[in-house]
């Protein structure tokens, strides 16, 4: 029944932060679309953005800064990754530990947006 995921939402409430993180260190497109509404976009998928208090509708019942829990896949080697991320003052929190992603064994480490959420970016074995 279900093919694959569009699109995910992710609330902050640090919007220039959240745009600097999302599209300086990790290299994602700002688009800007409909009623000035903004998302990050990579390889055919996107990131909906909402500020906390300005959700459009409909919304998440709660929609919470600082609750995902997102594993990205990397278009470049993992040590490239961390070169960036460090590059950018951007601390790993762990890693890069072996995990188990959508199609087999991955390598990731784990780093947080300014919101605190938990971001994995990870290169398959």
């Amino acid at each position: 029944m279900i093919d694959r995921l569009d699109h995910l939402v992710l609330t902050t409430a640090h919007e220039a932060d959240c745009v600097h993180f999302y599209c300086t260190v990790l290299g994602m497109a700002l688009q800007t679309f409909g009623e000035g509404r903004k998302a990050f976009v990579f390889n055919g998928q996107k990131i909906n953005l909402h500020i906390q208090g300005r959700e459009f509708e409909p919304k998440a019942l709660h929609p919470t800064p600082g609750a995902l829990d997102l594993c990205f896949i990397a278009s470049v080697p993992l040590a490239q990754v961390q070169r960036r991320l460090a590059a950018h003052g951007v601390a790993i929190e762990c890693g890069p530990v072996q995990r188990t992603g959508a199609r087999g064994p991955i390598r990731s480490v784990y780093v947080r947006d300014p919101d605190e959420n938990l971001i994995e970016i990870s290169e398959y074995a």
